[in-house]
């Protein structure tokens, strides 16, 4: 990775899987581990490689995509909640490491409620009809990998509630 991008600016970390909603107890284990892959090591090896990219930058940012069930638990979300609440206790552990350190700001982000392929697996009664195009909160997630954010560090950010007027000025 370093050798292809000596300087990284930012990175976003946006995959991840739902995997079957049910009671943890009869949770399938081979999608325990796939979820685990995919939503929580992914962010973690990912973001080990990119570091010394990301030293290098005057301005890094890491943003970890997050959700309200890895935020406070929720009955039958099993492996995405748990891996969900492992993302915010990377992004939080970074934060802390890197604040006084580094140049780098590390947040997470809550899309929220958004019309997805997902959503629509999870909620299959919800009319995505009434749920905003993933095209809205592009904004969010560019502001926060732009320069305009550097006074945001290590926060738990709602994607649909998110107002730049909540934080202090750089």
């Amino acid at each position: 990775l370093t050798e292809n991008f000596p300087v990284l600016d930012g990175l976003l970390h946006n995959a991840g899987l739902l995997g079957p909603l049910c009671p943890i107890e009869h949770y399938p284990d081979a999608d325990w581990e796939k979820l685990a892959k995919v939503n929580l090591n992914a962010n973690f090896f990912l973001t080990k490689a990119a570091m010394p990219s990301l030293q290098r930058s005057d301005d890094g940012r890491l943003v970890f995509t997050a959700s309200s069930v890895g935020r406070k638990g929720r009955a039958y979300w099993g492996a995405y909640a748990v891996t969900k609440f492992a993302v915010e206790g990377l992004m939080q552990t970074m934060a802390d490491e890197l604040g006084s350190t580094s140049k780098i700001r590390v947040n997470s982000l809550n899309p929220g409620a958004t019309r997805t392929a997902m959503r629509q697996t999870a909620y299959p009664a919800e009319d995505p009809n009434t749920l905003p195009e993933p095209e809205a909160l592009m904004a969010v997630y560019l502001y926060l990998m732009g320069p305009d954010s550097t006074s945001i560090h290590g926060q738990a950010i709602d994607a649909q509630t998110f107002s730049d007027n909540s934080f202090p000025p750089a």
